[in-house]
């Protein structure tokens, strides 16, 4: 059990270094590095759902035969389909956006920016809360190495995502105690989620596979609809392309050396 609970606060403890960057750091990200970090946190969590959330839900399903891509299909397409129903009930703004996204609201805009990085936190807490329930089961091919390389794994990539947001809340003229907080709270969702999945093992076990890949898709979904723009926008540069491959390399690495 302490494994588990250290696997779902590493998550949490990347976030929170990555926040406490606003308090050593000038007040705004350069544009260049701010890319930069989100390509990376973009390629990792694209290797983490292919490596460590749709390779094992079609392993699992192996007994299906040359139908075992179904579950993992099933999966993914609900994961995309529940990221895009966050996306437009909750009111939230996108990094270096004028505009909220959701239905309209009175909220202020620090608070819809954490909003934002709030609802991309979510399907990786989920992540981390069903491989952990299939390595804490015993018997859903899950080691706790693959697990500890998922939680690692996003880890790293929260570290930049957790300046990214606490940054620009800085810039936006929150003080630097508040910008960390901010930074840290949106960080929470992660252990919460992986503890809520791993108590509803139950339920989670006979359809792991679907679990899997549904937080796969609500991952991608993220990668897709915030990530790669916001790694591309402004002056053309190649930074956000090639950081985007070194953190896929490194989720790989950690993937296939631990998994």
């Amino acid at each position: 059990m302490t494994n588990t609970a250290l696997g779902i606060l590493i998550p949490f403890f990347g976030t929170s270094l990555g926040s406490a960057c606003v308090l050593f750091m000038k007040n705004k990200l350069n544009p260049i590095l701010q890319r930069a970090l989100t390509g990376f946190a973009a390629g990792v969590m694209v290797a983490a759902s292919i490596w460590s959330l749709l390779i094992p839900a079609m392993e699992q399903a192996d007994s299906m035969g040359q139908w075992a891509f179904v579950p993992a299909a099933v999966g993914f397409w609900t994961g995309i389909l529940f990221l895009l129903l966050l996306d437009r009930t909750i009111p939230h703004m996108h990094m270096n956006s004028s505009k909220a996204e959701g239905p309209q609201s009175s909220l202020q805009k620090t608070t819809m920016l954490v909003l934002a990085v709030t609802l991309h936190n979510l399907p990786e807490g989920m992540a981390v809360g069903v491989v952990y329930a299939g390595w804490v089961s015993g018997d859903a091919g899950i080691t706790a190495m693959g697990a500890l390389a998922l939680s690692l794994g996003i880890a790293i990539q929260n570290f930049p995502e957790g300046a990214i947001i606490s940054m620009p809340l800085r810039a936006e003229g929150a003080d630097k105690g508040k910008a960390f907080l901010y930074g840290v709270l949106s960080g929470a969702v992660e252990p919460i989620g992986a503890a809520l999945t791993i108590l509803a093992a139950g339920f989670v076990l006979p359809l792991l596979p679907y679990f899997l890949s549904f937080a796969a898709g609500a991952m991608i979904y993220v990668v897709v609809e915030e990530l790669i723009p916001e790694m591309s926008e402004g002056e053309h540069s190649n930074v956000g392309t090639i950081l985007f491959a070194a953190g896929f390399t490194v989720m790989m690495a950690l993937d296939v050396a631990l998994g």
